[in-house]
C-alpha cells in the first residue's frame, strides 16, 4: 500500500516542535545518534527505561521520580513502573495559578463562560476541602453524571488532589446505564446536574437521578450542578445539595496535594456493554499523566495557551484525554449540545470566534459533515486552526479528502487510535511525519505494537491483530472485582500469553503508518476469509445515496453471509438499481468477497452514547439472541428494525 502524502511538516516549523525539541534532549543525554523519528522510536521502545523516565523529565511531572523505572518487565501483566515514585494527578494539571484562561465554555444555545487558571484552582480547592470535610479521602469512589460543563473537570481535579478515584457518565445515559456502571463501585459521593441540553431543549436529570440515588446504597452525598436552574427542587434525592452550598461548607485552607504510589487508582472508566454489564477498568495516576504528557506534548505538539478542544461527553475516554491537557498549560475548550443544532456549522463557528488551534472530533462527525453538503473552509475563518484529530472509528481516504479539500488545506489531520482499555492511543499522530491518506501516521513512542497474523507471528504489508509486546506505563492497573486477575488477563491476554491483544483489525504500512480496518470481534468470515468491515463501509458509503450503513455477517447454510443494512438520504429508496450500484461499488472498490449477499434499507444505525455503531447488538437481534445492555445505547429503539427481517429469512 502506497497511500498519496496529503500533507507535509514545514522544516522550520517542524524543528520547533516539542518531538524535535525531545529528539534532541535525547540525542544529548543518550547518544541517540539520529533524531529522526523512526530513530527515536526504535530507541524508545528498545530502551523503554531510559524512554520514559527521559519524558518525566522532559515533561517536568511534578513529584518524587524515585531510582528505579521498571520491575519484572519481562511479565505483562505483572511489570511495575516507577515503584518508588510519590505523585499526584491534579498537581500536575493546576501547575498554572495566573488570570490566563484555564477552561473556555460554549453550549449549543451560545452562552459562554471563562475559568482562568487562577479560578479554576480556587474552586478545585474549595470542592476538595468540602469533601475532605464529609471524609472524603484516597481510594474513596466519586461519581459524576455530567454533561461536559466546568464543573465536571473541577469535579475530577478535587477528587484526585485528595487520591479519591473518579468515575463519570455522561446525563443521556438511562437509570440502567448509570446503576451497571456506578453500582459496582460503590460511590461515596455522586455529582450529577440538574439537566443538559441537547437538540435545542433542556433534558431534566432530577427525575433520573432521583431512581439512581436511591439503588445506591454507599451514598453519602449527593451533589446538584444548576446546569440550567440555579436552584432546582431536590426534593426526593436523600442527602442532596446544590453545588453551590456544598461548596459554601469550605474550609481557608489551601488546596493541599496527596502525593501517592504511581499506580495509585485515579479512574474508572467502563467497557462498552453492549453485551453485558460494563467491564470497570481502573486506571492508575502515573501511567495515565505520563501517557497523556506524552501523546499531548509530543505526538499533538500542544503549547502553553494553546486552545485545545475535543468534541466528547464525560461518558467517553476523550474527555478524560482533553482533561489532560491542563499538564501542557492548554487552555480547554468545552462544549455541551448536539454538534448539528441548529446546523452543522456550530462547531466550526466555535473554532473560528474562540481561534481554536487543535481540534478533536470523531470520524463519523466528518462524515456526517461531508454528507451535510458543509463546506467550512469557504464560510469560516480557520487559520488559527493547525490540527484536526479525528478518532471513535476507522477515518476512511475520503474523509481525509474531505478535510483537505473543504475543511483546511494546510492542516495536519491526525487519525489517532486506542481506547478506554488503556485511556489513551496506540496508534496516533506526529508533526514531524507526513500525513498519507487513509492512514494513522505512526505508533506511539514507548508502546512496542505489532500486528499478529493468527499463528502469532509479526507481519508487515498484512492485515492481522494489532497487539503491544511489551509493558507500558498505561496498561490498567486492574478491573474492579477481580481479585485474581482473571477477567483483566482474560480481556487482553488470552489470545496470545505475554502479549496484549487489543481486538482492533489492522495493517501496518511500509512507512510505518497503520491502517485499520474495524474491530476483529466484527470481522466478517465468509468462506474463511476475514474482511474487516469498515473496508465495506468505506465503498457502500461512497455512493450517493448511502448516509450510513452498518454490515454483519449472519450465519447461513453452514457458512456465513454478508449482510449491509444502510440508511438512505431523504427521498431515495433501495431498489434493485441501487442494490446493483451499492454491490458494484463493493466489487470493484474492495473485492468480491467483499459484496454483501443482502442489502437492506433501515432509517437508523443503533450506536454507543459516544457514536460507535453497534455491529455486534445488530448481529444478536438479527439471529434472535438477546442483547444484555440496551442502556449502553443512544438509541436503543433502532435495534426492532432488525428484528425478523423477512429479506433474511430465505436465500
Amino acid at each position: 500500500m502506497d497511500n498519496p502524502v496529503l500533507w507535509e511538516p514545514d522544516p522550520a516549523t517542524a524543528a520547533k516542535t516539542n518531538m524535535a525539541r525531545f529528539a534532541r534532549v535525547v540525542q544529548q543525554a543518550a547518544g541517540l545518534a539520529e533524531t529522526d523519528f523512526a530513530s527515536l522510536y526504535r530507541w524508545s521502545v528498545e530502551q523503554p527505561e531510559a524512554f520514559w523516565s527521559q519524558l518525566w523529565r522532559f515533561a517536568e511531572v511534578r513529584g518524587e521520580m524515585g531510582e528505579r523505572v521498571l520491575l519484572n518487565p519481562e511479565r505483562m501483566p505483572g511489570a511495575r513502573w516507577f515503584p518508588e515514585a510519590r505523585l499526584n494527578f491534579a498537581e500536575n494539571l493546576l501547575r498554572r495559578n495566573d488570570a490566563t484562561p484555564a477552561i473556555i465554555f460554549r453550549r449549543e444555545d451560545g452562552m459562554r463562560s471563562m475559568l482562568s487558571h487562577a479560578q479554576l484552582h480556587a474552586d478545585v480547592a474549595r470542592l476538595a476541602s468540602a469533601l475532605r470535610a464529609r471524609g472524603v479521602g484516597p481510594g474513596d469512589r466519586i461519581a459524576a453524571y455530567l454533561p461536559n460543563i466546568p464543573e465536571a473537570v473541577v469535579g475530577m481535579l478535587a477528587s484526585a488532589s485528595l487520591g479519591a478515584v473518579w468515575s463519570s457518565s455522561s446525563p443521556d445515559f438511562g437509570v440502567q446505564g448509570v446503576l451497571d456502571r456506578f453500582g459496582q463501585i460503590e460511590p461515596k459521593v455522586l455529582i450529577a446536574a440538574d439537566a443538559y441540553r441537547y437538540n435545542g431543549k433542556a433534558h431534566d436529570s432530577l427525575q433520573k437521578l432521583r431512581e439512581i440515588a436511591a439503588k445506591l446504597p454507599s451514598l453519602e452525598q449527593v451533589v446538584v450542578v444548576g446546569h440550567v436552574a440555579e436552584d432546582a427542587d431536590l426534593s426526593g434525592i436523600a442527602g442532596a445539595v446544590h453545588w453551590h452550598e456544598f461548596l459554601s461548607q469550605a474550609g481557608d485552607e489551601p488546596l493541599q496535594f496527596a502525593r501517592l504510589p504511581f499506580d495509585h487508582p485515579l479512574y474508572i472508566l467502563y467497557s462498552s456493554g453492549t453485551t453485558g454489564v460494563p467491564k470497570c477498568i481502573v486506571h492508575g495516576a502515573g501511567g495515565t499523566l505520563l501517557q497523556h504528557l506524552k501523546e499531548q506534548l509530543l505526538h499533538v505538539d500542544v503549547h502553553p495557551g494553546d486552545r485545545l478542544f475535543y468534541f466528547t461527553t464525560c461518558g467517553w475516554m476523550m474527555w478524560n484525554w482533553l482533561a489532560s491537557g491542563l499538564a501542557s498549560e492548554a487552555t480547554l475548550m468545552l462544549f455541551d449540545g448536539s454538534p448539528f443544532h441548529p446546523d452543522g456549522n456550530v462547531l466550526f463557528d466555535y473554532v473560528a470566534d474562540e481561534r481554536i488551534e487543535l481540534f478533536g472530533t470523531s470520524a463519523k462527525f466528518i462524515d456526517a459533515v461531508h454528507n451535510a453538503g458543509i463546506h467550512p473552509r469557504e464560510t469560516h475563518d480557520l487559520s488559527a486552526l493547525r490540527c484536526i484529530l479525528s478518532t471513535g472509528s476507522p477515518l476512511v481516504p475520503e474523509s481525509f479528502d474531505f478535510v483537505y479539500q473543504h475543511i483546511k488545506p494546510d492542516v495536519r489531520l491526525s487519525s489517532i487510535s486506542g481506547g478506554t482499555d488503556i485511556v489513551s492511543c496506540f496508534v496516533l499522530g506526529n508533526p514531524l511525519l507526513p500525513v498519507r491518506r487513509g492512514e494513522v501516521q505512526c505508533r506511539g513512542l514507548g508502546m512496542r505494537v505489532d500486528v499478529f497474523d493468527d499463528q502469532g507471528r509479526s507481519v508487515r504489508g498484512e492485515k492481522g491483530e494489532l497487539v503491544c509486546t511489551a509493558p507500558f506505563p498505561c496498561m490498567p492497573i486492574a478491573f474492579w472485582n477481580d481479585p485474581d486477575g482473571e477477567r483483566y488477563r482474560d480481556a487482553y491476554f488470552a489470545r496470545f500469553p505475554g502479549v496484549w491483544c487489543h481486538g482492533d483489525y489492522v495493517e501496518l504500512t511500509q512507512h510505518d503508518g497503520m491502517v485499520i480496518y474495524g474491530r476483529s470481534d466484527t470481522v466478517l468470515n465468509p468462506g474463511g476469509v476475514r474482511i474487516g468491515t469498515a473496508e465495506i463501509y468505506r465503498q457502500a458509503e461512497q455512493v450517493p445515496e448511502v448516509l450510513e450503513s452498518l454490515v454483519i455477517g449472519q450465519n447461513w447454510d453452514d457458512d456465513v453471509r454478508v449482510v449491509l443494512f444502510v440508511r438512505l438520504r431523504e427521498g431515495a429508496e433501495l431498489d434493485d438499481g441501487l442494490r446493483e450500484r451499492i454491490r458494484r461499488q463493493i466489487r470493484t472498490g474492495a473485492s468480491p468477497r467483499h459484496v454483501p449477499a443482502k442489502i437492506v434499507q433501515v432509517d437508523d444505525i443503533p450506536r454507543t452514547k459516544s457514536g460507535k455503531i453497534v455491529e455486534l447488538a445488530v448481529r444478536s437481534v438479527v439471529h434472535g439472541e438477546p442483547v444484555k445492555n440496551l442502556d449502553a445505547l443512544a438509541n436503543p429503539e433502532a435495534l426492532k428494525q432488525f428484528e425478523n427481517v423477512p429479506a433474511l429469512q430465505g436465500d
